[in-house]
């Protein structure tokens, strides 16, 4: 089964030299939620992915991801 990416984040629709639709996806919702986490993970290194001094970035790559799911998922829930 496909993880829930949140679909396009920032989709963009326009015609091409023919004058044919061409849609541009770029990236998905969930990279997009990924990446703002791991801006401010970056911006706080003192409190986030520093471990004896080293940086984590595998585990700093996967807690952003993990972020962006649980946005994902609270996103998708009924009111």
């Amino acid at each position: 089964m496909k993880k829930n990416d949140g679909g396009p984040a920032f989709p963009f629709f326009a015609e091409d030299r023919e004058g044919r639709a061409v849609a541009q996806e770029g990236a998905s919702l969930r990279d997009w939620f990924a990446g703002m986490a791991l801006q401010g993970f970056c911006a706080n290194a003192d409190l986030h992915g520093k471990e004896q001094g080293t940086w984590i970035g595998d585990a700093t790559a996967r807690d952003a991801y993990s972020y962006a799911d649980a946005m994902l998922q609270e996103r998708d829930k009924e009111e």
